[in-house]
């Protein structure tokens, strides 16, 4: 959603039109974007390198699907 109104976006910010700007719907803003999980969707406990959320990334990590991490232990 965000895409399709970038170019209006950035045409109404040119322009000085900031009534335009606040007719366009709330979750056209990029700033509203949350990262989400790849396998779950969970949007909270996100690790942005792997694009995992924590306890996806802790289960794949254990099952060794995931290359070069291993379980830190000393």
């Amino acid at each position: 959603m965000v895409a399709r109104f970038a170019e209006k976006r950035k045409a109404l910010i040119e322009a000085g039109d900031y009534v335009g700007l606040q007719k366009l719907p709330r979750n056209a803003s990029p700033v509203r974007l949350r990262n989400r999980c790849k396998i779950t969707g969970r949007p909270r406990g996100y690790i942005r390198t792997f694009g995992l959320c924590r306890n996806m990334f802790r289960q794949m990590a254990n099952d060794g699907k995931i290359p070069g991490v291993t379980k830190a232990s000393w």
